[in-house]
C-alpha cells in the first residue's frame, strides 16, 4: 500500500482526479497474467483490490503483491520488457494508467513529472535496498525483512494522511460512487 500512497502523496489533488480519469479499472480474473516476461508492457498499474504473484521463468514466485501495489513501473521508465510475471492469485481490480496518456502528462507538466519519477525512483532505491539486504549484502545486523518493508524515511511520509484520502477519493470515483 505504501507505493500508491507515496505516489499519491506527492501529487497535487487535480493530479490524483486525472489519474483516476485517465485510467481505466478493470476486473482480473485468478490465474490472469496482466505481466509476462519478456513481453513489452504498455501500462502501468495500480493494484487496488486482491493479491497477484511475481515470478520469474526458471525460479518460481519471488513475491505477492497486494492492495495499493505498483506494477509495471520498470518497464515504464526504461522502457524494457519486464524480468517478471505478474498473475492474479485471487480476483483483483486494477487501475489501468496507459503509457501514452501517462507520457503526454509528464510531456505536458514538468511539476507533475517531477513529482512522479522522484517517487517511482524513490520505490526502486527501496526495493533495490531490500534486495541487497536479503541477498546477505550490507551491514551486519541490518533489519529482517518484515521490519524493512515498512520503513521509509519519515521525511518522505509527511503526506500520509493525504495520501490515504487521495487514495479512497480515487477509489470511490473508480466504483461510481464519487461524481
Amino acid at each position: 500500500m505504501r507505493k500508491v500512497l507515496f505516489i499519491l502523496g506527492q501529487l497535487s489533488d487535480e493530479d490524483v482526479d486525472w489519474l483516476a480519469n485517465t485510467g481505466s479499472r478493470i476486473d482480473v480474473a485468478t490465474g490472469i497474467t496482466i505481466i509476462e516476461e519478456g513481453k513489452p508492457v504498455r501500462d502501468m498499474y495500480i493494484l487496488l483490490d486482491g493479491k497477484m504473484s511475481v515470478s520469474v521463468q526458471g525460479v518460481g514466485e519471488i513475491s505477492q503483491i497486494g492492495s495499493g501495489e505498483i506494477i509495471g513501473e520498470m518497464s515504464f521508465i526504461d522502457n524494457s520488457p519486464p524480468a517478471a510475471s505478474v498473475k492474479a492469485i485471487i480476483p483483483c481490480r486494477l487501475l489501468r494508467l496507459p503509457r501514452s496518456a501517462l507520457e503526454r502528462r509528464i510531456a505536458e507538466n514538468p511539476v507533475f513529472a517531477a513529482h512522479f519519477y522522484k517517487a517511482i525512483a524513490t520505490f526502486l532505491s527501496d526495493r533495490l535496498r531490500g534486495t541487497v539486504s536479503r541477498l546477505g549484502f550490507g551491514k551486519a545486523g541490518a533489519l529482517k525483512d518484515e521490519e524493512m518493508e515498512g520503513e521509509l524515511d519519515l521525511n518522505i511520509l509527511d503526506n500520509i494522511h493525504l495520501a490515504g484520502a487521495r487514495f479512497d477519493r480515487m477509489l470511490k470515483k473508480l466504483n461510481g460512487m464519487v461524481g
